[in-house]
């Protein structure tokens, strides 16, 4: 009886693994940039509407390159995206004493929505925004300066978060 009930849990055992070695055959993980999913394709066919200000361009710009691949903006669009971007300045303490450096911060904002051409579709639409901290010096140049920095650090960031809400939307 005690070879009986040996050879059962080995079969069982047996059978256990097969199922599990099958389920696992089912699942798949591949990395969301890779070009089997043609995520890369797609994310090239997309054309962005021009900015006027210089923070809208500067987000624009980094999209277009983080789409393209570098290669700049496609021939051929099949997608469109409608992007909006803001820009706020903002003193974090409003101390008049202080003798040499403010706190300060800057936020940038991109509202969009990725439009497939062919039907007008709306495959993905949200905000996205990014805070740079700074210090600003009573020299009016330095303080230009590093609002312009901010700015263009809180820009690629707003960039990068698009880049990927677009990639997730084309992988679906």
């Amino acid at each position: 009886m005690f070879e009986r009930s040996s050879a059962l849990r080995q079969i069982g055992r047996a059978v256990a693994s097969i199922a599990i070695v099958a389920a696992l055959a089912g699942c798949q993980a591949r990395p969301l940039y890779s070009s089997a999913g043609g995520v890369p394709v797609k994310m090239a066919a997309i054309k962005i509407n021009p900015l006027g200000d210089r923070v809208g361009q500067e987000v624009r710009n980094r999209l277009v390159f983080l789409t393209g691949g570098g290669a700049g903006e496609p021939a051929l669009a099949e997608y469109q995206l409608q992007l909006s971007v803001t820009s706020t300045r903002a003193n974090i303490l409003d101390d008049e004493i202080a003798a040499a450096v403010l706190p300060g911060r800057v936020t940038v904002s991109a509202t969009y929505a990725l439009t497939r051409i062919k039907d007008g579709q709306v495959l993905k639409s949200a905000t996205r925004s990014s805070t740079a901290l700074l210090d600003l010096s009573n020299q009016e140049f330095a303080k230009l300066r590093a609002y312009r920095d901010a700015e263009n650090r809180a820009a690629n960031e707003v960039a990068e978060f698009v880049r990927a809400d677009l990639a997730m939307a084309l992988s679906k």
